[in-house]
């Protein structure tokens, strides 16, 4: 959608992010804890404190100067009511941004293979947000087409079957000025079911609270939205109180998780491919501005279930 459609005398959009921290993922990448991600680098304190707080007071110092700006928060399209449009010739609310799209056109970065916004400075490892104002700002120059994503597949590699399993092998194309920008066609009901907990290959809750559970991810055709009401009721779900799960919950972990988010959000999967695999072999190579004393960040053998949820050999 337009910003436009939210602020009709808009003459810029101010691109903002915030890095996600890399040892956010350290313990999912180990197998052996998961809150901080959801915590620190998902819907938890990132996205509704750390992002938010700078966003508000950028949009403080803009009026203090006589200029209207719009605090943009992107939330989730599909979370929103279906209703009529309340003036003509309007959209019906509530209007969403494509943020990384937005990101692109303000010259922060591009998008990758994967669909992920990928920036010089940390590859991966940010969370968007935005600020419409009637202040009219010169823009930025826009990033090279592949300039930052060259296509390698090391998300592809590492995606446990989301990604390789593009729709029909589309890509997205998008023409900004004079510059076209591509991505494939992620099947986002896939990559919902591995991130939001549907997947035993990347649960371990699962196993514990359902044996004998199986489910082949790579082998579903469902939409994002059967995907995300597919795996709701494994965390919010109430079960039967027992000795072993004291809490009732259908997947205890799977509940302590969605604790720690926002409206729910949670996440299991931990971005195998799309994030932990890109930023690593960005920063092998040496193509994003951050370095660590530590070398890689994959530094052991990758963990993973198979379908169901019994450690691979």
């Amino acid at each position: 959608m337009h910003p436009g459609n939210i602020f009709p005398e808009a003459r810029s959009v101010i691109v903002v992010g915030r890095r996600i921290v890399r040892g956010t993922w350290r313990g999912i990448e180990e197998g052996t804890y998961w809150p901080n991600y959801t915590h620190f680098g998902y819907a938890g304190q990132l996205n509704t404190l750390f992002v938010p707080v700078p966003l508000y007071e950028t949009a403080c110092m803009i009026e203090d100067f006589g200029y209207e700006a719009v605090p943009y928060y992107p939330a989730v399209p599909e979370g929103q009511p279906d209703i009529e449009p309340l003036r003509p010739g309007q959209p019906a609310p509530d209007v969403e941004l494509a943020i990384r799209i937005a990101g692109i056109a303000a010259g922060v970065g591009e998008i990758g293979w994967s669909k992920v916004f990928i920036t010089k400075q940390f590859g991966p490892r940010q969370r968007l947000a935005a600020i419409i104002t009637d202040l009219e700002l010169e823009p930025d120059p826009l990033i090279e087409p592949n300039s930052l994503c060259k296509l390698c597949m090391a998300c592809v590699k590492g995606c446990p079957g989301v990604i390789p399993h593009i729709k029909d092998k589309k890509i997205v194309e998008i023409q900004i000025e004079d510059k076209t920008y591509r991505w494939g066609d992620v099947h986002m009901g896939k990559c919902t079911l591995c991130f939001h907990g549907g997947d035993p290959r990347l649960s371990p809750f699962i196993p514990k609270a359902n044996p004998g559970y199986s489910f082949d991810v790579s082998k579903q055709d469902i939409s994002e939205d059967g995907a995300y009401k597919f795996c709701w009721p494994m965390s919010i779900g109430n079960w039967r109180r027992t000795e072993e799960f004291p809490s009732g919950k259908i997947i205890e972990g799977h509940a302590y998780l969605q604790q720690w988010g926002v409206g729910g959000s949670y996440a299991i999967g931990g971005s195998r491919g799309c994030m932990r695999s890109c930023f690593n072999h960005l920063e092998k190579r040496g193509e994003v501005g951050q370095t660590f004393k530590g070398g890689e960040f994959i530094k052991r053998p990758r963990w993973i279930l198979d379908t169901a949820g019994k450690p691979q050999k």
